[in-house]
């Protein structure tokens, strides 16, 4: 009898990451589940049989211990300012550990100019990545998640208002579950994926006019799109109590959104091909939230709630981003892109075949996965571990 491989999911109780350890577990693989804190999500991992360890990626004790007797991992990088230094040592820590493969969730935007710091350093663990001695690598180059659209399900339900900063811009939302069933399929069977960069999607191309129908056509009331200005959407994220620092980025991927950087390449059959099944649609996904979410209940005490949240909006100061970034001695450019301003990026996420079952991505270019690991990375990398 064949054995199955340990697989370790890290941030296991976020979003992905609870999806991928749930379908694992389903298919009867061990997994270490790796967790920030010990809480009601935590505790329902180990109950679903999971071997949960608590800890943080810039402790490389709490690597050690979570990496014990696997072979196999999936990463996801919590959102703090500290990313890069996490991915460093659990690179180094893989190498270390002897891991076979790594599967990675990063970023679609990834590229080495882009004005949020959060992308530079998503482009830069991928190199990182690239780089692993002796470790196998999945990239999954993630765009536009559904589950974003879902943060103002409330004010969706109970005011009829879609208040979101799209512009006119496109997108092909796909759910957590399918970003994770992409995943699943590279850990189980990482041979045809090693050195491979996937950018899963939704079946569909939607604008936010489209996505109000869905809305309205789900809650069974009328929704209108009412695109909030930057400044009002920076606001709301302030007064939804938002770290300054996902504020800092966040800003920049709706202008991305706006720009048209998340249409490009979308749909595509990612999910399909390496995820095996159909992606949901987005009026599939929305039910499912509905029907998970409180607060989509149309009661006179959401509605008030909801009109509480708005005043608090309105009320709040526009947090000034720049002057956070200063504080922080964050590196700045001096001539950012964004990612359809950068040939860099540009040329290769505009081409078909890039981030889809049968290509190679890296550094701007389509080319064999021995050509991806650089002499001077992997002498750095090494040196580290040594």
């Amino acid at each position: 009898m064949t054995t199955k491989p340990r697989i370790l999911v890290t941030t296991a109780a976020g979003k992905t990451g609870s999806a991928v350890t749930r379908q694992l577990l389903e298919k009867g693989y061990p997994v270490n589940a790796l967790v920030r804190r010990q809480d009601y999500r935590s505790d329902a991992l180990a109950k679903a049989g999971a071997r949960v360890f608590v800890g943080d990626f810039i402790e490389p004790d709490d690597l050690r211990r979570a990496m014990h007797d696997v072979q196999r991992a999936y990463y996801c990088a919590p959102w703090t300012p500290g990313q890069l230094h996490g991915a460093m040592n659990f690179a180094v820590s893989a190498a270390d550990a002897g891991l076979e493969t790594v599967v990675a969730l990063t970023q679609w935007l990834a590229q080495p100019q882009h004005p949020s710091i959060a992308t530079r350093q998503s482009y830069m663990t991928d190199r990182v990545f690239d780089w692993m001695p002796g470790v196998d690598t999945v990239t999954i180059n993630t765009g536009w998640f559904a589950d974003n659209y879902m943060t103002v399900l409330g004010p969706i339900a109970q005011l009829g208002v879609f208040p979101l900063p799209l512009g006119e811009g496109k997108t092909a939302p796909v759910s957590n579950e399918d970003i994770a069933r992409v995943a699943v399929g590279a850990l189980v069977n990482p041979a045809p994926h090693v050195g491979k960069y996937y950018r899963p999607t939704g079946p569909e191309l939607l604008n936010p006019h489209q996505l109000t129908a869905i809305y309205a056509k789900v809650l069974g009331r009328p929704v209108k799109y009412q695109p909030f200005s930057e400044r009002m959407f920076l606001k709301a994220l302030k007064a939804l109590g938002m770290q300054r620092h996902f504020i800092a980025q966040a800003r920049h991927y709706f202008e991305e959104y706006r720009r048209g950087a998340f249409e490009v390449g979308a749909p595509n059959d990612v999910v399909l091909e390496v995820g095996g099944s159909q992606p949901e649609d987005f009026e599939a996904i929305t039910r499912r939230y509905v029907a998970a979410t409180p607060m989509a209940r149309r009661t006179l005490a959401n509605k008030l709630r909801a009109v509480a949240d708005l005043t608090k909006i309105l009320l709040a100061r526009t947090p000034n981003l720049e002057a956070y970034e200063r504080s922080q001695n964050q590196p700045i450019l001096r001539e950012p892109k964004y990612g359809l301003d950068s040939p860099e990026w540009s040329a290769p996420h505009s081409d078909e075949r890039a981030f889809g079952p049968n290509s190679i991505f890296n550094e701007g270019h389509l080319q064999p996965r021995e050509e991806l690991v650089h002499e001077v990375g992997r002498a750095s990398i090494n040196q580290a571990v040594a």
